[in-house]
């Protein structure tokens, strides 16, 4: 677990269209997809947000109940991928299309 007071994860199996779209309808979580699909496996603190780390949690949180993101705890670390064979698979094409959208607000990687 990334902290002994962090929340259980739950990486949801059936994906929902609105919920989806839901998800991706934030210019942060957008920018967040498009940095995640130039490198999986990047830890939460290992992007440069322009949010509070509250705020921060939730769009992770966000991302991972739609079933966009899939999270796991590597020691003190949450880390992040897409889930893009799973989206691709259920919805052709808008994965694509989110990362595209989300490539004039992708989140730099924060400076380690």
């Amino acid at each position: 677990m990334a902290s002994r007071t962090s929340s259980p994860l739950s990486n949801p199996d059936e994906l929902d269209f609105q919920t989806v779209l839901a998800a991706l309808s934030d210019p942060v979580r957008l920018g967040i997809v498009a940095a995640l699909a130039e490198v999986d496996g990047v830890h939460c603190g290992g992007f440069a947000l322009p949010v509070g780390k509250s705020a921060a949690s939730r769009h992770f949180r966000i991302l991972r109940e739609a079933g966009v993101i899939r999270q796991w705890d590597d020691g003190v670390r949450r880390l992040n991928s897409l889930r893009r064979d799973e989206l691709d698979h259920r919805f052709p094409g808008l994965l694509t299309l989110a990362i595209a959208e989300g490539a004039a607000v992708r989140v730099p990687f924060a400076p380690e």
